[in-house]
């Protein structure tokens, strides 16, 4: 059972990170602005002092463009203050936080160009267009950067929300599992408040202690040392009882959360709408038709028929090296069930003997830890040739299939295509990922690859079938990239 914070270690627990982190930014947001736009004053003016001249109705001024870089970084930060950029709601996870940072730029960049136009100021036309883009450009950058380091410090308990759960025993050990399973967004499970259970019971292994008595909700938050209140479902909560409990919390320094039963929903389907103080949340269906079906298509063809001109020499040396290493056909052909259940034959190099899939079910017979249950995977796959090792070590086998996507078959992003005995054993609900063309890449091969399970493995297809967008895709492809770097479930 997880061991009761003590009265020292409380005091320690409730010190405000959200401050301290938010500080931090600020210092680093400043030292960026003052590094780029006084770099971007030198680099334009030179060391030597410039001067910004403009009438006025009786009089000629002239304002020095340091001054005017003090004024641009000082609107800069308040602007990045008022849009929010800084609040621990945005940071750590989600493209919120590198959203509010371009808006408060936009919008400072607009605000300069109507002033400049009103007061008829002639500011150095590249001074302001370089230095707001690559204002824009090391800010985020040095978001990303926190953002990596924040994500170690939760990964350790730190810097984050310290959670309380209350509602009824399978949804709070469902939440459990989940945050425990995203700890980079902040959120840090130490306690529940399950109403009907005796004692200090546990849940998840005996690792989160459990309280019976929601009356008793401020002392369980003390002996925890929670700061946040999530209320995992209202069967046992009556809504007056639910407002009294927002009311006991200590405004500023402990929150309420509410989490329905919804999982697996993308942010930009979610919107909420108070209606007659009742918090509606409104969640859009997904389509697979229209404007956003072609967007997906010309993504598709634009990026993939780049890859293919940018990655040609690649695919010549690979085709040469199977050719002279082992004896066989280049391209491995495979046929694959793909968008609506269609059948289409998949593109691969060759990274096998010739006759491995005769061989297939002897191996199923053995003992491995890799794959699951419905998909076959083996760390050291006898089948593999020495170029086909290397090959799948950096995903280098699954190039071929951007002939399938320029084909029309694939999409560079999008659930694993799979084989149709694979498709025979799949619950009707799986079915969905077939309302989308299968992907070279997707959530799966970014989040875990063949380690992943067979539960996992769908859970992300699914969300990806549901939650796609283009900006969705090139973040995919993104951490494809990394994913590949580190080589880990590639076999």
């Amino acid at each position: 059972m997880a061991r009761i914070a003590d009265a020292k270690e409380i005091k320690e627990l409730n010190r405000n990170w959200r401050d301290v982190y938010a500080a931090r930014l600020v210092l680093t947001d400043l030292l960026v602005l003052v590094w780029v736009v006084f770099g971007v004053q030198i680099l334009w003016f030179g060391l030597s002092a410039a001067d910004l001249r403009f009438r006025g109705s009786l009089t000629e001024l002239a304002i020095s463009y340091t001054a005017i870089s003090v004024t641009i970084i000082t609107a800069w930060m308040f602007m990045l203050g008022i849009y929010g950029s800084r609040g621990y709601r945005v940071l750590g996870t989600g493209p919120q936080e590198y959203r509010k940072i371009a808006d408060a730029t936009v919008r400072l960049f607009g605000l300069v160009a109507i002033i400049s136009f009103l007061f008829q100021i002639d500011f150095a036309r590249g001074y302001i267009l370089i230095a707001f883009p690559l204002g824009l450009i090391v800010l985020i950058f040095s978001r990303w950067i926190w953002r990596i380091w924040l994500g170690a410090q939760r990964l350790d308990g730190e810097y984050s929300s310290r959670v309380i759960l209350v509602g009824s025993q399978a949804s709070a050990e469902h939440l459990a599992r989940e945050l425990t399973r995203q700890s980079a967004a902040g959120y840090l499970v130490v306690g529940a408040c399950i109403p009907g259970l005796n004692g200090l019971d546990s849940i998840l292994n005996n690792k989160i202690p459990v309280f019976p008595d929601v009356d008793r909700l401020q002392e369980s938050m003390e002996l925890v040392g929670a700061d946040t209140v999530v209320v995992t479902s209202s069967d046992d909560l009556s809504p007056q009882r639910l407002r009294e409990l927002s009311w006991s919390l200590e405004p500023g320094k402990q929150h309420l959360v509410v989490a329905p039963s919804l999982t697996d929903i993308g942010g930009p389907r979610i919107h909420t709408r108070p209606v007659a103080g009742l918090p509606l949340i409104h969640v859009e269906t997904p389509r697979y038709e229209g404007g956003r079906r072609f967007a997906k298509r010309a993504f598709d063809l634009i990026g993939g028929g780049a890859m293919l001109l940018i990655l040609s020499p690649f695919l010549a040396v690979i085709t040469v090296a199977i050719r002279l290493s082992t004896p066989g056909q280049v391209l491995f052909r495979q046929q694959r069930v793909g968008i609506n259940g269609e059948r289409f034959e998949m593109l691969k190099f060759r990274s096998m003997v010739v006759d491995a899939e005769s061989r297939l079910e002897t191996l199923r017979g053995l003992e491995r830890a890799e794959g699951n249950t419905v998909m076959f995977k083996m760390k050291n796959d006898p089948r593999v040739t020495p170029i086909g090792g290397f090959l799948r070590r950096y995903s280098l086998d699954e190039l071929p299939q951007l002939f399938n996507v320029i084909g029309g078959s694939m999409s560079l992003v999008g659930p694993r295509p799979p084989l149709e005995r694979e498709v025979n054993e799949y619950e009707n609900h799986v079915h969905r990922r077939f309302l989308v063309k299968p992907g070279i890449t997707g959530l799966w091969q970014v989040s875990g690859r063949s380690n992943l399970s067979w539960a996992d493995t769908v859970r992300l297809d699914l969300y990806y079938v549901e939650n796609w967008s283009i900006t969705g895709d090139l973040a995919i492809l993104w951490r494809t990239a990394q994913a590949v770097l580190r080589r880990e479930g590639a076999y």
